[in-house]
């Protein structure tokens, strides 16, 4: 009799709300669910679950009986994952989310060298905007530009980036000359949406900190969108440092108001907290970390990296 393999299939059942679920995530048929769940039933001698033919419900000793597997079967993942965290093999499969033109511009040319690096690695990157949730999405790992305030993740900070108001110097011979970010409200601006302030751009300058609401001609959930309107001479933009470097060194892009930075972010790897990190996790944290130590855009870091735990 295998207790443990009869409370995951009990546990399973229960966060799926139906035996047919628990079946799925546990790959294995409806029949051996029902069975694992009967066996655990008649040993206990209680009944822990009501079934119908259209809903399940959760008896009081059921309840109790899952509070406790839940915390008995998560010291055993942990045990067993702190076992294995100690093995220094770097292999198997990672499954990572990354923003969209991050991934693109500095992340992309990474990969395939960590992969010849760690030849027994294979990599399942996905790019998108969105913030996703790690473990409900089955990521092991992911990368964030944002000030992060999820107290659930563990982060490794890699490096920052910092928002950089600019134009074209084709815009800024055409229109009005700006000497305080309150006079944005009399230029063309292109916004981007999944900024976290939205239409308001935050900057610190000599008289301190100065919060402006914009009105965007337009915005989009893709920065690279709004860079383009810029390089063509058609506004104002507010965009990281590491998808306008270039411009500006080129001269493409201009730097508007230097003397009023807008806030920086952080660029951090994060991984859900109730997991050890296995090895070729920390291989690829570590390789994107040393990869981007010296890019030209990021802003220095002071002191050393840390891998931390979120607090706030």
């Amino acid at each position: 009799m295998d207790k443990f393999l009869e409370m995951r299939t009990f546990a399973a059942v229960v966060n799926g709300g139906s035996f047919v679920k628990a079946a799925d995530a546990l790959e294995m048929p409806k029949t051996v669910v029902s069975r694992h769940v009967a066996n655990l039933e008649r040993r206990l001698g209680v009944r822990l679950l009501h079934r119908t033919t259209r809903k399940l419900f959760v008896t009081e000793e059921g309840q109790v009986f899952y509070r406790r597997c839940e915390s008995v079967l998560t010291d055993l993942d942990n045990a067993e994952s702190e076992i294995s965290a100690r093995s220094n093999t770097v292999k198997g499969a990672i499954k990572i989310n990354v923003p969209l033109s991050f991934g693109l511009l500095h992340l992309a040319k990474i990969w395939p060298a960590f992969m010849a690096a760690y030849p027994d690695v294979t990599l399942d990157v996905t790019l998108t905007d969105r913030i996703v949730d790690l473990l409900e999405d089955g990521y092991d790992m992911a990368v964030r530009i944002a000030e992060l305030r999820d107290s659930t993740l563990i982060s490794k900070k890699l490096t920052a980036t910092r928002l950089i108001l600019c134009a074209s110097p084709r815009y800024l011979k055409e229109h009005k000359t700006l000497t305080h970010p309150s006079e944005l409200a009399q230029h063309t601006v292109f916004c981007y949406s999944l900024l976290a302030s939205g239409d308001r751009w935050e900057f610190d300058g000599p008289e301190g900190k100065i919060s402006v609401t914009v009105s965007p001609t337009m915005r989009s959930n893709n920065g690279d969108t709004c860079r383009a309107a810029a390089l063509a001479g058609r506004g104002l933009i507010l965009q990281p440092s590491f998808m306008v470097d270039e411009d500006l060194h080129r001269g493409d892009l201009v730097e508007v108001l230097p003397n009023y930075r807008a806030v920086e972010l952080g660029i951090f790897a994060i991984y859900p907290s109730r997991q050890f990190v296995s090895p070729k996790i920390r291989a690829l944290i570590d390789f994107i970390s040393a990869a981007l130590n010296n890019a030209s855009w990021a802003v220095p870091e002071k002191g050393q990296k840390k891998w931390v735990v979120n607090s706030v």
